[in-house]
């Protein structure tokens, strides 16, 4: 394992506070992402991981999507950090939407019926992992980047919206951009109290 590697994941950090100047050009983006959604292993290396990249007005469109939805269940009068939240959103670059296929893993569950009540778990790994090695790629190409889930409150207008496939189930949202402000500090339980060796 290399030290680079290491540094990386150290200094991958939930950033909220991030604007939409550019960084990257759109293609180099892309082709980063590519990459990482390519690469992240899967179970039965059933690649169920699918990805949207959302730039510019595209990403604003999916916060104002959101801020309408929790505006329906929200109070008026508690509204008002969550309509702040939505704007620090959308003032990014972009963001990266993270759905799994479905109807893909429950092809698993009838080929494999020994391991049925596994994939699901296997699913959300997999998701997991392409979200890590994406948020901890563009950390490393100076972008500051969150995981939000909103999902599933705006699931239905998602899919309307991009014309998704009704198989793909939203996990998460990472809106991103170029960082204004570090993250804080960050506290850490002691390690022996959550790793344990034995020779």
């Amino acid at each position: 394992m290399s030290q680079s590697f290491l540094e990386s994941v150290k200094n991958r950090r939930s950033i909220y506070a991030i604007t939409n100047e550019p960084i990257l050009s759109d293609e180099k983006l892309e082709e980063l992402i590519q990459q990482a959604v390519k690469h992240t292993p899967s179970a039965f290396n059933s690649q169920t991981a699918r990805v949207v990249v959302l730039f510019s007005e595209q990403s604003k469109r999916l916060w104002d999507i959101t801020s309408d939805t929790l505006k329906k269940i929200v109070p008026e009068e508690n509204f008002e950090s969550t309509a702040q939240r939505m704007t620090m959103f959308g003032s990014g670059y972009g963001t990266i939407l993270f759905f799994e296929d479905m109807q893909v893993v429950e092809s698993l569950q009838e080929q494999f019926q020994e391991y049925k009540e596994n994939f699901p778990t296997w699913s959300q790994q997999s998701s997991g992992m392409v979200q890590y090695v994406i948020w901890t790629a563009l950390s490393d190409e100076g972008y500051g980047a969150s995981l939000q889930h909103y999902n599933p409150l705006i699931d239905d207008a998602v899919k309307s919206e991009w014309n998704l496939p009704s198989s793909w189930k939203l996990m998460s949202q990472m809106p991103f951009g170029k960082v204004v402000a570090p993250a804080g500090e960050k506290e850490f339980q002691p390690i022996e109290e959550r790793l344990h060796v034995f020779k």
